[in-house]
């Protein structure tokens, strides 16, 4: 959520950055419910003066009438909460600003490619789709998936598991180990209040899986509960930052995208996901971003997977970011680059709507800290691109050498 402050002190910037997002809102509600706050808050003030006035002249003669003046302010307090109400739930659909360094653009095209990491490999064959090479090894089941569940649902099976728990845990162990992050196991369900703390609540709801019986949501993303861990605290400077990783499943409806990659595992309803939170001052959070983003990549260089780095254009953003890197893979069977982290700054937009302040070293008032959420990474996206980019032509998959210790010595998989 943004300052109603900054917003009514740079309107037409702010309408600039809802067109270069293409949000279409009127900002003039804004106003006019900001209007109305200030009249309320005026007139009770006066009537509130008007009555201290009158008790220190009791007995004089005054056409005040305290009754009716008390009457009338709590009328006045009830507008007030209404339109207070009203206004809050307008900020909460309001959109994030964008970085100065976001590039304007109308969608994905328009996001320009900052590094490139690593060569495609040249295969002598033509190389596989990751659901046909894995059904050969029956590592996955995507029958079974939809037979348990429904359609975007999959059961991972012997080595395909057992490699989908590797990716997991050298992962976390890179993050911890290497990268100095907490990890955390958080609950895999939270209340209506976390979600609306990180953004996903009120505008992604649709796209979110609700348990009906109780004020309690399926996670879409670990960030959602990490970045919660200290909604409503004031930290201390010297606390800060504050890393943490965390592995969970994520549950997602994928509403808006039907039709896209609806075979193998590149959307699902559940996944698995290594996530990485950061909390730190305004000062240093753009530094963090490129480090949290250095992070996610490390996974893919120690893994030899070919990757490039892209700067997301403003019409291609997230809601809650002011600016957001994404990683994508390289999948030889589609002969291009796919998303598979994504890593944002989001300034103080998600700690004013949990309350998450910090306390300056100087002795200041305390003020909003910034947070900042990545990937570290999707574990399958980062299946499909082992399995696609180590395939070989006899059908079996090489394990990446940084997989290894985590099979236990095993190097392959084989068509038994």
């Amino acid at each position: 959520m943004l300052d109603i402050k900054y917003i009514l002190a740079n309107m037409d910037e702010y309408a600039g950055m809802l067109k270069a997002r293409h949000h279409d809102f009127d900002l003039a509600i804004l106003t006019e419910l900001d209007a109305r706050r200030r009249k309320i808050i005026g007139e009770t003030e006066n009537l509130k003066a008007m009555r201290n006035k009158s008790s220190k002249n009791a007995g004089a003669s005054s056409d005040f009438d305290p009754k009716a003046a008390k009457a009338r302010i709590k009328e006045l307090d009830t507008e007030l909460a209404q339109v207070e109400e009203e206004l809050h739930g307008y900020l909460m659909t309001l959109p994030n600003k964008l970085s100065a360094t976001t590039p304007i653009g109308n969608d994905e095209n328009d996001n320009p490619v900052v590094r490139t990491w690593g060569e495609p490999r040249k295969f002598t064959f033509e190389p596989k789709p990751h659901w046909d090479v894995a059904e050969a090894l029956g590592i996955m089941d995507f029958e079974k998936g939809v037979m348990l569940a429904q359609s975007r649902f999959t059961v991972l099976q012997g080595l395909g598991a057992r490699m989908e728990r590797a990716l997991v845990n050298f992962m976390l162990d890179l993050h911890t180990k290497k990268h100095g992050y907490l990890e955390v196991e958080p609950p895999f369900m939270v209340r209506s209040a976390i979600l609306e703390g990180t953004g996903q609540l009120p505008k992604f709801a649709e796209d979110l899986y609700r348990l009906q019986n109780d004020d309690l949501w399926l996670i879409p993303t670990a960030e959602v509960p990490l970045t919660n861990l200290n909604r409503e605290s004031i930290l201390e400077e010297r606390d800060l930052p504050k890393y943490y990783t965390a592995y969970t499943p994520c549950f997602r409806r994928e509403a808006g995208s039907a039709g896209r990659d609806v075979r193998g595992l590149m959307r699902q309803h559940q996944f698995d996901k290594v996530e990485m939170v950061k909390i730190c001052t305004p000062e240093t959070s753009y530094d963090e971003l490129e480090k949290l983003t250095s992070d996610a990549e490390d996974v893919l260089k120690i893994l030899g997977l070919p990757y490039h780095v892209v700067n997301l254009c403003s019409g291609d953003i997230g809601f809650g970011s002011c600016k957001t890197y994404d990683l994508e893979v390289w999948l030889p069977s589609q002969n291009k680059y796919r998303e598979i982290s994504s890593c944002s700054n989001c300034e103080d937009f998600q700690a004013r709507r949990m309350n998450l302040r910090y306390r300056p070293s100087d002795g200041s008032r305390p003020r909003f800290a910034h947070t900042l959420n990545g990937s570290g990474i999707a574990v399958g996206r980062t299946l499909i691109a082992v399995i696609e980019n180590y395939q070989n032509e006899d059908g079996s998959i090489t394990i990446p050498e940084a997989l290894v210790p985590y099979m236990d010595g095993l190097k392959s998989i084989d068509i038994r």
